[in-house]
């Protein structure tokens, strides 16, 4: 089978996630995020799920501690890489923001990097991760305009990804 792994990153409403959607109804996807595990530690402390400027700036914050003491982002992207190679799905996306972060996971596991930009958001700029989205040389992009439009493109972006 050919297994494509997709490094996918865009500013907070960008349409990340209904991109993923889309490209379930063409193949199957398999799909992570790096902040899983930062997420369930915030809960431990009284995070109660929250998109804030203040509750993102504390998650991007938690995943640099973490990162820093004992890697737990990336070594739970490891086990996720390897269920993935265990199952029959086609395409894993893992939802990485920051750049250092995404060009570790390309080298690592021979991703692609995605960016999904939608038209007229700002890029956020309260905390690191948020703020660095743009900051990377990304293999493909795509603009999500319409919802039919971002459908079209997921159709094509799988056609390109799994014919290479």
């Amino acid at each position: 089978m050919n297994k494509k792994i997709v490094i996918i990153n865009g500013t907070g409403g960008s349409g990340k996630d209904t991109f993923v959607e889309f490209v379930s109804k063409y193949c199957k996807v398999f799909n992570f995020s790096s902040v899983d595990k930062v997420k369930e530690i915030a809960r431990m402390v009284g995070w109660n799920g929250g998109k804030t400027e203040k509750d993102r700036k504390f998650l991007s914050d938690l995943k640099k501690l973490t990162t820093e003491y004992n890697d737990m982002a990336f070594e739970s992207i490891k086990s996720a890489v390897q269920e993935f190679e265990n199952s029959d799905n086609e395409i894993m996306f893992i939802h990485i923001r920051e750049p250092e972060e995404i060009a570790r996971a390309v080298k690592a596991f021979n991703a692609k990097a995605l960016l999904v930009r939608r038209t007229g958001l700002d890029i956020i700029t309260s905390n690191y991760s948020d703020a660095s989205v743009e900051n990377y040389n990304y293999d493909y992009v795509v603009e999500n305009t319409t919802l039919e439009e971002l459908d079209i493109s997921a159709k094509d972006f799988v056609q390109i990804l799994l014919s290479e």
